[in-house]
């Protein structure tokens, strides 16, 4: 249910808003993204932001690693789930995708890739962990969303530094499912 709804979303409207604070909020719901990540939050705040985006008809996904007041670990992902009820979920860590997997949630594992080994680890990792979706970052490479879409058969979405219109078209003729961004200018898009 969750992986249909998200990946739909996502050949639908391939630009992700990536929001980092609650002020944000206001600004995405206005947009044209159909899929937002949050990418900040904290114990506090973080069912009010998904249910204010939920109520408008936006699918949420929550960057784990990054939300205050949680341990890095199987519990916060339990806890979030059951706490604020996101569509998935978004870590850099194995053990917490293989887990989210477990328990039939979606889940993006998030890449940084910054040299070779980097790569050939990265996509070790994505075949081990099986995640739905691969957020590559930085971004605005090309030939790393090829050679990851290639090495994983697991959708990729292009993050950081996408900042301009020609960014988003270079990711996804690379083979990119989706682009995620915090520039809201091209939210609008």
């Amino acid at each position: 249910m969750y992986l249909a709804g998200i990946l739909e979303s996502l050949e639908a409207s391939p630009i992700i808003g990536a929001i980092r604070s609650q002020e944000e909020v206001d600004e995405v719901i206005t947009s044209n993204v159909e899929v937002v990540f949050i990418l900040s939050g904290n114990l506090l705040n973080i069912r009010q932001m998904v249910n204010k985006l939920k109520a408008h008809n936006k699918k949420v996904c929550i960057h784990v690693d990054l939300i205050d007041g949680l341990g890095k670990d199987h519990a916060a992902i339990d806890f979030l789930k059951e706490f604020a009820n996101p569509d998935g979920f978004i870590t850099t860590k194995s053990s917490l995708v293989k887990y989210a997997k477990q328990r039939g949630l979606f889940v993006i594992h998030r890449l940084f890739l910054i040299d070779s080994q980097s790569l050939i680890t990265g996509i070790k990792n994505v075949n081990e962990a099986l995640p739905d979706a691969i957020e590559v970052m930085p971004g605005i490479s090309g030939k790393l969303i090829e050679r990851i879409k290639t090495g994983t058969n697991v959708p990729v979405i292009a993050g950081g530094l996408i900042s301009t219109k020609d960014d988003i078209i270079e990711s996804l003729s690379a083979g990119g499912l989706a682009v995620s961004t915090s520039c809201k200018e091209l939210w609008y898009m």
